[in-house]
């Protein structure tokens, strides 16, 4: 008998016991199945795969009602539902290992991982997810797998600048990017610091997040916990930013990405050597006293990316309209102007039209670099206006360094092509 012959039942006899072993682990009381029944149900799974697909009905109906003969047995000593599903699943395993032993391997390995996790899951569900939490979760699979699928995938509106299924895909971008933010300060918690906040809060709004560094430096009377906070918020808008052209136009993205990580690893040495100070002074709450939460007051922020959304096709649409009347000065200025309002929008849309052969790679670089200078502008005024002069001031000088950066690198790339 070839190796390829018997290797399906050997698979579906090790799904089955390792399943089977875990639910004997984790009860002390009598099972309707133990880890021996497990193992037998996989492989009759697999036997019936192998006789043919109606076997495999039949056989799960037995199973099936074999399991609840068994549970009503010892109803009194409460067994729960959990080991007669996972019954019928080491089955359904089973018959699958007859085909495919790969998946069925993998399939089993996340239900014995989550049969193992009963107590961290429960622990989830009932201690630590909210309610508000749980409304916007449902809100954010409603806005990426069932809005999302429903959209038109083609050019609409004037100059055919509008797709709406790629502008709502920004926006379940933005919006999970928002969510990822959210849930690492939320399992970290604020005692980790400024750090965990600014930079989590960067991807939702690193605009909003350094206005609300700058109120807090106010407050507090510390500057360089709150500023380095702030620096690490316009990190996020980096990372945001390649992630989002990356999706858009490959080509951009390979010129653009190594002005980026060059500016993003000055942002990161100026920032943690404001951190160094504040720790090193005792200027600030680098072990987060100050109060700070979550980056936002809702995980689920669809309102921001709307806004986003309508600049995008703004932006996209005067874009293109200024790149007929004015030429390259005309897509430039308005990725300038879009980038006042957000700085992904101004980028966005320039790539977009790279993308589209509307404007040169060259053309779509200096956009974004506009878009980029800004939405820095923007922000420097509210540091000022929001943390006042000193910490505007040092806002200016810990953002400077980065931005020359990123304007020698990228004149450089856009000299070599």
């Amino acid at each position: 008998m070839a190796w390829q012959e018997i290797q399906p039942f050997l698979v579906a006899l090790a799904v089955g016991l390792l399943l089977g072993l875990e639910r004997e682990r984790s009860h002390s009381r009598k099972l309707p199945a133990g880890s021996r029944s497990f193992a037998l149900l996989a492989l009759v799974g697999a036997v019936a795969a192998s006789i043919d697909p109606w076997a495999v009905t039949l056989g799960l109906a037995g199973v099936s009602a074999l399991m609840t003969v068994a549970y009503f047995r010892v109803s009194g000593d409460d067994p729960g539902t959990t080991t007669a599903l996972a019954a019928l699943t080491a089955y359904v395993l089973g018959a699958l290992a007859f085909s495919r032993p790969v998946l069925a391997v993998a399939l089993a390995v996340i239900v014995a991982g989550l049969l193992v996790s009963k107590t961290r899951i429960h622990r989830f569900a009932r201690d630590i997810v909210s309610e508000v939490e749980l409304e916007d979760a449902i809100k954010f699979l409603a806005v990426a797998f069932v809005i999302l699928p429903l959209l038109p995938d083609r050019a609409l509106g004037p100059y055919g600048v509008l797709n709406p299924a790629k502008v709502w895909l920004l926006v379940v971008l933005l919006t999970g990017i928002g969510w990822l933010g959210y849930i690492g300060v939320r399992a970290l918690g604020p005692e980790r610091g400024l750090l965990i906040t600014g930079l989590a809060g960067g991807f939702i709004s690193a605009t909003a997040t350094t206005a609300s560094m700058g109120r807090l430096s106010r407050t507090t009377g510390s500057v360089r916990a709150p500023l380095a906070s702030a620096l690490l918020a316009s990190l996020a808008t980096f990372v945001q930013l390649l992630i989002v052209i990356g999706l858009i136009d490959i080509d951009v993205l390979r010129r653009l990405w190594l002005p980026v990580a060059a500016a993003a690893i000055v942002l990161i040495g100026v920032a943690a050597f404001v951190y160094w100070r504040a720790g090193r002074d005792g200027d600030g709450t680098a072990d987060g006293a100050c109060g700070i939460g979550a980056p936002a007051s809702r995980p689920f922020a669809l309102r921001p990316a709307l806004i986003l959304a309508a600049v995008l096709t703004f932006a996209l649409l005067l874009g293109r309209w200024g790149g007929d009347v004015l030429g390259p000065q005309g897509t430039i200025l308005a990725a300038f102007a879009a980038g006042l309002a957000d700085a992904h929008a101004g980028a966005v849309a320039a790539a977009s039209l790279a993308a589209r052969g509307d404007v040169t790679a060259d053309t779509a670089l200096l956009a974004i670099a506009a878009a980029l200078g800004s939405n820095l502008l923007v922000k420097t005024i509210l540091a000022f206006v929001a943390g006042g002069r000193r910490f505007g001031l040092r806002f200016i000088a810990g953002m400077a360094p980065p931005a020359v950066v990123f304007g020698l690198v990228l004149t450089a790339a856009i000299s070599m092509h």
